[in-house]
């Protein structure tokens, strides 16, 4: 399997972005996944090498239509069962397509 990169993003790419990502890699970490993560701003993470786009269900509605990859929304980047379970769900389908 090729190393998913994962863009988080949020408003500015330094706030909640981080938080997240560092959730995202702890879930793969803890799940034996190898990911690549980095942050994002909303105004440019369409522009920038990813396989998919994790963001707020807020600032998703902004990029839909402007995306090339994926884009999973997220309610709240604090709710750590969210988060496992959306991340976990994303790498299973990469997963399943390269099987």
């Amino acid at each position: 399997m090729k190393k998913p990169k994962i863009q988080t993003v949020c408003g500015f790419g330094c706030g909640s972005s981080l938080m997240l990502r560092m959730n995202v890699e702890a879930i793969a970490k803890a799940h034996g996944i190898d990911i690549e993560a980095f942050c994002g701003d909303v105004g440019s993470c369409c522009a920038n090498d990813c396989d998919v786009i994790f963001i707020s269900k807020e600032l998703g509605e902004r990029i839909k239509d402007r995306a090339t990859v994926p884009v999973v929304e997220f309610n709240n980047f604090m709710d750590k069962a969210e988060v496992e379970k959306k991340t976990l769900d994303y790498l299973a389908s990469v997963t399943d397509k390269e099987a």
